[in-house]
């Protein structure tokens, strides 16, 4: 958009208004077809590419290209052992080191991953939950070493605890010690870190383990309100810290029902923490959400028409109103994406940000009769499950998804829904091309794939015990002894004693062991 006459005109020159139909409008309560009044004509949506491999030096390589090419945002996808809280030469990282995102162990990697990379001007996400308050303590010490202060910088962590028990199932400690670790992070960012987000409770990973749309809105927003309530509980006010609350949401294949699905989790948010929760900030009112497109839809077969697959999806994101969007790359189905790939999947973004027109009118199929029925549907089906979710918790949203947790309740739901899906694709009733039908084209191999080596792994160990050698022992005692104490008693912030750890060289594995001590480990219910 290069001035705002030319943006605002079709391709045949006919002017456009910022928006059609009655009230409420974009920007209104309940905020059903957008959080601002004339949406993407006075901002575009975050263009934020996930990326995450290898070492450190590695991905930072791949982010710096990726904002060369026009990126806005960075994305932080951690490798396994990270993700589980485990360091790199621990037993179970074996094989798995760099393999399916960046390894992290100290604050020295987190320094190489964003080496040249000014923090006070860029939006960053790290996709993080059980060790969310160690990569986040890590990211600020890297920052103010930096020369940025903590009150700068601007980004998101996922620190979204709950769907893990749900479904993605990266979880260390049992629920609640984790849930108070969330609202630790809540309090630090609220104090120190008013530009950052410190949840974005994720629908993202509901819907890939294979959950239906609405299923995945009820489970995404009951999360959200359950966060809430954990936090007024620690003595926040809600108006204090939901403004920096975000959400992150899949955007899957069946278009008007991604579409309904947004406008509906915008419209239910409002009202809930209008009604219930006693919001009266405006901020605290609009859902604010991240979207990605479905990874899970992508198909080894025939990959090259995931490019299409990912364009309809993203296209679904923006008309649903998102704030910050990441396209998969069309190799993902295969292995980790090729530089090659994760362009195509930018360049996906930018044509339908500066070519398809879309951006000039907020909520432009706000009004059709599908579109309105569809998230009137979507609304209702989630109210159905909060229904639920009351009883369970005699009231209490949070305590209701702690008993639809302990229960293996929502993993029933989810395995349910993801098992109807696969017999209808066995069955032939619904169609996945290059899958189960127009499978001629097919050419096995041949893709150049992005591979990780045993070098990788055999480097970040290597690295590792080197930064073991070097430190101060006995500080890194006296940190953890701090990090043990300070979790001993739940009135207690434990992002300092992270912040003091991470300083004195210890590993984000030591500090996991640490609170396994105090917290505990959780094995989940089976479902039968």
């Amino acid at each position: 958009m290069t001035d705002e006459t030319q943006a605002c005109r079709t391709l045949s020159g006919i002017p456009v208004d910022p928006v059609y139909g009655d009230g409420p409008l974009p920007g209104e309560f309940p905020y059903t077809r957008g959080v601002h009044p004339d949406m993407y004509r006075s901002r575009l949506w975050t263009m934020r590419m996930f990326a995450g491999f290898g070492t450190a030096e590695d991905t930072n390589t791949r982010f710096r290209e990726l904002l060369r090419s026009g990126g806005t945002g960075l994305s932080t996808a951690f490798d396994m052992p990270t993700l589980m809280g485990r360091d790199s030469d621990h037993a179970w990282a074996l094989g798995e080191v760099g393999r399916a995102g960046v390894a992290i162990d100290t604050v020295d990697d987190m320094e190489d991953l964003f080496a040249d990379i000014d923090l006070g001007g860029v939006s960053t996400s790290m996709t993080i939950n059980g060790p969310a308050a160690i990569l986040l303590a890590m990211y600020v010490l890297v920052a103010e070493h930096g020369g940025v202060v903590r009150s700068r910088l601007s980004g998101t962590l996922q620190n979204d605890i709950l769907k893990e028990y749900q479904a993605q199932k990266e979880y260390l400690f049992p629920p609640r010690p984790s849930v108070r670790l969330v609202t630790d992070v809540i309090r630090f960012t609220t104090a120190e870190m008013p530009r950052w987000n410190p949840v974005s409770v994720s629908g993202y990973h509901i819907r890939e383990a294979g959950s239906t749309a609405a299923q995945e809105l009820a489970f995404t927003l009951a999360n959200g309100f359950a966060y809430v309530e954990a936090a007024a509980a620690a003595g926040l006010d809600v108006d204090s810290f939901a403004p920096r609350l975000s959400f992150f949401f899949n955007s899957h294949v069946d278009f008007f029902e991604e579409i309904g699905k947004f406008r509906a989790a915008r419209r239910i948010w409002a009202r809930w923490m209008r009604d219930r929760y006693g919001a009266r900030d405006e901020r605290s009112l609009k859902l604010r959400f991240h979207t990605q497109t479905a990874g899970v839809s992508l198909t080894a077969q025939q990959p090259e028409i995931n490019i299409a697959r990912v364009a309809l999806q993203a296209l679904a994101g923006v008309l649903g109103g998102t704030q910050s969007l990441h396209t998969d790359s069309h190799d993902e189905a295969l292995a980790l994406p090729s530089e090659d790939a994760a362009r195509i999947a930018l360049r996906t973004q930018q044509i339908i940000a500066h070519e398809t027109g879309v951006t000039n009118v907020a909520d432009p199929l706000g009004g059709s009769s599908y579109v309105e029925w569809m998230t009137d549907e979507m609304e209702r089906r989630a109210e159905d499950v909060f229904a639920h979710l009351e009883d369970l918790g005699d009231g209490s949203i949070l305590e209701g998804v702690y008993a639809g947790i302990d229960s293996g309740w929502f993993m029933g739901e989810i395995a349910e829904s993801a098992y109807r899906f696969e017999r209808e694709v066995d069955t032939g009733d619904r169609i996945v091309v290059g899958v189960n039908a127009f499978t001629e084209g097919d050419r096995a191999g041949g893709a150049d794939l992005l591979r990780i080596g045993q070098d990788t792994e055999d480097l970040q160990r290597k690295r590792l015990a080197e930064v073991k050698q070097a430190r101060d022992d006995a500080a890194v005692r006296t940190a953890l002894d701090r990090v043990v104490t300070d979790a001993a008693d739940p009135t207690v912030n434990l992002m300092p004693a992270l912040i003091g750890a991470v300083d004195n060289r210890v590993t984000g594995g030591e500090i996991v062991e640490a609170l396994e001590g105090v917290f505990g480990t959780y094995t989940e219910t089976a479902v039968v």
